[in-house]
């Protein structure tokens, strides 16, 4: 008997139908974050200053430098990574071919080399307005702002954004998830905290005027960032009271925005109760929103059980959302990658059902048992078979691919 059959037998023994989970995982698509690449740089400029509270740390050789280089890089992460993907693309990485134009100007036509990429992997693309690094963000404001050129540029960029969202959802076939963040705030106290979000909410309500197919519009809230210590228009309330009031948009949940105590996976429920789909940008915060590498850590593995145990698999739309110059930068996708992964694999063998039972019966003592037991059942045994049958190396290996691929190709940019 195989060690896969042997962990199957065991995880069976409490009830789990390992065959049906490897089913759900292959079909849980993860949304794939394009700037990790090229420390979200973009093709817009040549120097790539970041701007708005954004920053990537490190200088590791091997940086995407072009679209060719980039698409390249992310073909290795498909090559590597198990189940179905998307990729989640941000404004800034429009392909001109020498006719540039402004943000507020952008075109379906300046992202078809990015459709026509998906296409042929067949993948699908999320997207983002590009709210940072651009001149017109002026002291720090975008859709807040006061200076009304200031607000109405962006106001014009968010809406070619949503029509270029329409564009993927119909030529992909499948929905596109368009998420509105913005780094407005101020340092220091101010003296006006509803004016600026009363600007941000009229800003949004022109920009989800229009009806467009395939569109699933969200914002994401922010605690605070580098420069906006003190003030973050686009707070969790702001944004929570905003998704609840207007049907049709919904609060993004990035795990690196909010409070060191709070955690996400216990915000997935109460969500649950209210939206038929929450979007979610997994992070890894080190004291605050860094954006490490996510692991196979607490935080990440409870996220999961909370989207499994709910049986909200297909209604959590899940992203990752980090970008590390400190390291090889694919394999810092493949891990975070392979790691979201494994999470949902760890929730998805868990005995939910057996979990829930014992909770409701006020047997803790039993549940804390099952529960800690369950940590050290033969997880990786299910998980490398499941690489293998997903045509994807299952253990150390890949990362030999890695280091042939930086001496083949990175170290030579």
């Amino acid at each position: 008997m195989s060690r896969y059959e042997e962990a199957k037998k065991r995880y069976e023994a409490l009830g789990v139908d390992v065959e049906g989970a490897l089913k759900k995982l292959a079909a849980t698509t993860i949304s794939i974050h394009c700037w990790q690449g090229d420390d979200v740089t973009g093709f817009e400029n040549a120097d790539g200053a970041l701007t708005g509270g954004i920053q990537a740390t490190g200088n590791y050789p091997g940086k995407a430098r072009t679209p060719q280089e980039l698409m390249a890089d992310f073909d290795k992460v498909l090559s590597l990574t198990p189940g179905a993907k998307k990729i989640n693309l941000h404004a800034c990485y429009a392909i001109f071919d020498g006719n540039k134009v402004d943000r507020d100007a952008i075109e379906p036509k300046h992202f078809a080399p990015w459709v026509a990429y998906a296409k042929e992997r067949g993948i699908g693309i999320d997207f983002n307005p590009t709210c940072f690094s651009h001149p017109m963000l002026k002291n720090g404001l975008s859709l807040s702002s006061p200076d009304e050129e200031v607000r109405a540029f962006w106001i014009r960029h968010c809406i070619a954004c949503r029509r270029i969202a329409a564009y993927f959802a119909k030529e992909l076939g499948q929905p596109v998830v368009n998420n509105v963040w913005i780094p407005d705030g101020y340092k220091d106290i101010p003296a006006d905290r509803l004016g600026p979000r009363m600007r941000l909410k009229d800003s949004l309500d022109q920009i989800f005027a229009e009806k467009l197919d395939g569109v699933i519009d969200c914002v994401e809230s922010k605690v605070f960032g580098i420069g906006v210590e003190s003030y973050t228009v686009g707070s969790n309330e702001f944004y929570m009271g905003y998704a609840a009031s207007h049907p049709g948009v919904y609060n993004l949940l990035d795990n690196g925005h909010y409070h060191p105590t709070e955690v996400v996976s216990d915000k997935i429920p109460s969500l649950l109760a209210f939206f038929d789909k929450i979007p979610l940008h997994v992070t890894r915060p080190v004291r605050w929103d860094s954006d490490h590498v996510v692991l196979f850590d607490d935080e990440t593995r409870e996220i999961a059980k909370e989207i499994v145990r709910n049986d909200a698999l297909d209604k959590v739309l899940i992203g990752l959302d980090y970008f590390d110059a400190s390291i090889n930068r694919i394999s810092a996708w493949v891990v975070g990658v392979r790691n979201m992964q494994k999470a949902l694999l760890f929730a998805l063998l868990q005995p939910n059902a057996k979990m829930k039972a014992l909770q409701d019966a006020h047997n803790f003592s039993e549940l804390m048992m099952l529960s800690e037991e369950m940590k050290s059942y033969p997880f990786g045994d299910i998980w490398e078979h499941y690489c293998e049958t997903q045509g994807v190396p299952a253990g150390l290996e890949w990362f030999d691919e890695i280091k042939q691929y930086e001496e083949t190709v990175l170290s030579k940019r």
